[in-house]
């Protein structure tokens, strides 16, 4: 845990200590409750396992589905809107921005056809999701790569890429390491 806060730290100019972090922050107690909701999912307790997101969802404004797999130090800052679907897997030391999804695509066409397989998107390590972005599909976004603001990204992304726009294309090539906001006018080539 304390691992967890001190990346929170390290990523944040505005946390000023692990007790705030504990007391204020949505996206810690969201990873919480997920941590409580992913266990009773593995153990086929898919109701228990639902209603403790969905407590988890009203409190923070943050949805996780209880299945979705989640690394070490995932940093969801301001948190307000974010969904995380059900076969998501995020890497270690993510960044999710608040109103982003990770969510699946054509979910009401053929829904018994698509209960089993993957339809969420996978995050490699060390990722960056600016405020907004919409991440579909299952696609992957490869090693320290960073999503901008509102950008749409249907497609896998290559590793240390910098995708923006709707439809998101890659503009350039992401070498500074962890960038606050995913995407500054100093990384644009």
């Amino acid at each position: 845990m304390t691992d967890f806060l001190q990346s929170i730290i390290d990523r944040d100019p505005a946390a000023k200590s692990k007790l705030s972090l504990i007391l204020t922050y949505p996206g810690v107690k969201a990873i919480f409750f997920h941590k409580i909701a992913n266990f009773f999912a593995i153990a086929k307790f898919d109701l228990v396992a639902r209603i403790i997101s969905q407590f988890s969802r009203f409190l923070t404004g943050i949805e996780i589905h209880p299945k979705a797999k989640i690394g070490k130090n995932l940093f969801i800052d301001h948190g307000m809107g974010v969904v995380i679907g059900e076969t998501s897997e995020i890497g270690n030391n993510v960044t999710i921005y608040h109103n982003v999804t990770l969510g699946g695509i054509a979910p009401s066409i053929n829904a018994d056809n698509q209960r089993n397989m993957k339809r969420h998107p996978t995050l490699e390590d060390n990722v960056v999701i600016g405020s907004g972005a919409q991440i579909l599909g299952p696609i992957t976004i490869g090693k320290n790569s960073l999503i901008g603001a509102n950008a749409v990204v249907t497609k896998n992304v290559p590793e240390k890429s910098i995708m923006v726009g709707i439809p998101a294309t890659r503009v350039g090539d992401a070498i500074k390491g962890f960038q606050p906001y995913a995407v500054t006018d100093k990384d644009k080539d």
